[in-house]
């Protein structure tokens, strides 16, 4: 396993994360098989796990809270929040009554008494970024969490979050957690060079772009992932970017084949190759998942096999524009954008 330093925290955290989002109803992942997945992923080198208060309404912090255990001193230990929890108007977003209660919630779930690192998990529109970060500072202060960061952020709220700990002199983000992987390059046009920018780690999450990197999407073959059976208009090869995104998997299983890698480990290698990027989060819904993916631990591309993956999906190109969730409100609803 390789470690980084988290932005510049001084926290070192392995390159591959473990992604606790397929612990409960999600993935139909029971206690006894989550805490086997972060046994063996502690066992392998892993010493952060990530998870959020809304995957599966909460179940997943507390698996994770069960599964870490007696280890807690081992773990660096991330959540989130932001996304509803609920009906309830108020029980979502960056209000400073809604995260005080929201990681309290967090915390007896965990069953811990801080987090390392808590995320917002989306941008908030309807709350200042002083209000958010003004929040975020006290339950610092508090000893309730080392650090916080931000999670799929448009690179310019990134930007006025930064302005705005410093002019207000608050503390700020220190991550950001974006998706990231050979199939949806966007991110590398605007949010890593402001990431770098700032010295903030970065977490990139579906690094195996939603199961169509892991090697079980093939041309002529059904797909029949357990994300496909929820989600299905993403894996719905009548729609053209579902088209676009398996003719590049078919390029790229060459290029693996070639290098003598699986899938796995080109989609992951690609990844952490990045210089602004900490680390990968992987989101393994059984041990043989857990495994595959840690066979990429120590996997570094060479420059002919990033050059190789270049020529089939440009730098900064997302083949799926319209799934990423860093939208700027404006382009999502048309009274927005006009007077």
């Amino acid at each position: 396993m390789q470690y980084r330093s988290l932005g510049r925290t001084g926290v070192q955290v392995s390159t591959l994360a473990l992604g606790a989002m397929n612990f409960g109803t999600i993935g139909n992942t029971t206690q006894e098989e989550a805490t086997a997945i972060v046994d063996a992923a502690l066992d392998a080198g892993i010493n952060l796990i990530d998870t959020a208060d809304v995957y599966s309404g909460g179940q997943s912090e507390e698996m994770v809270g069960k599964a870490i255990a007696g280890r807690r001193d081992d773990v660096v230990l991330a959540t989130k929040a932001t996304l509803p929890m609920g009906d309830e108007r108020n029980h979502r977003g960056g209000s400073r009554r809604w995260l005080v209660t929201a990681l309290d919630n967090s915390l007896r779930r965990l069953g811990v008494e801080h987090v390392d690192l808590y995320q917002m998990h989306r941008w908030d529109p309807a709350t200042s970024d002083e209000e958010t970060l003004s929040a975020l500072t006290d339950l610092q202060r508090a000893g309730k969490i080392h650090y916080f960061g931000s999670s799929t952020f448009p690179a310019h709220r990134i930007v006025q979050a930064q302005w705005t700990a410093r002019e207000r002199h608050l503390s700020r983000y220190v991550t950001e957690q974006p998706s990231y992987s050979i199939l949806q390059r966007g991110i590398e046009t605007h949010v890593l060079p402001v990431t770098q920018e700032y010295g903030m780690g970065v977490l990139a999450w579906s690094p195996l772009a939603s199961g169509w990197l892991s090697g079980a999407i093939r041309a002529g073959q059904e797909i029949t992932t357990n994300r496909s059976r929820f989600m299905r208009q993403r894996y719905d090869i009548s729609i053209p970017a579902n088209r676009a995104k398996l003719e590049a998997v078919e390029r790229l299983a060459t290029v693996a084949d070639e290098a003598g890698l699986t899938m796995i480990q080109l989609a992951l290698g690609f990844v952490t190759a990045h210089p602004g990027v900490t680390s990968a989060i992987i989101g393994p819904r059984t041990a043989d998942h857990l495994r595959s993916q840690l066979a990429a631990a120590d996997t570094v591309l060479p420059t002919d096999v990033l050059d190789a993956i270049d020529a089939i999906v440009a730098p900064g190109v997302d083949l799926a524009a319209h799934e990423k969730n860093d939208t700027p409100p404006a382009l999502l609803d048309p009274a927005l954008r006009r007077r």
